[in-house]
């Protein structure tokens, strides 16, 4: 019997661009959970800002997923976020679907507009 002195190491998923970075950060609300199934992004501009609008639907399945969605929900508007090179200027949910049947199930829609810093 061997035994390896060394653990195998462990795989973490690498997050790059800021689509990236913002699932993430947009996922930890909710302690992870849930499942980003689109992400769309259109550029954003006024006289005095550029940036861009993101528009995430993000879908929990059963009760524990669905309770962390509703942290979501009730954390995203006020939520501080540290994206490198971005303010979020504006973060909203702007559609909600819940059902019960035949297991618990929430899908959110939210939009963030970020901006350039700088």
């Amino acid at each position: 019997m061997s035994v390896d002195p060394f653990p195998a190491p462990v795989r973490r998923s690498i997050v790059r661009g800021l689509n990236g970075r913002l699932r993430r950060a947009v996922q930890a609300l909710s302690d992870g959970l849930g499942t980003v199934a689109a992400h769309s992004e259109r550029p954003w501009a006024s006289i005095t800002f550029a940036g861009s609008r993101h528009r995430l639907r993000i879908e929990f399945s059963g009760a524990q997923e669905v309770e962390a969605g509703e942290r979501l929900i009730a954390e995203l508007p006020e939520h501080e976020f540290a994206l490198v090179g971005q303010l979020v200027a504006d973060a909203n949910v702007v559609g909600v679907e819940h059902t019960m049947l035949p297991e618990p199930k929430l899908v959110i829609d939210c939009e963030i507009l970020l901006l350039e810093e700088g």
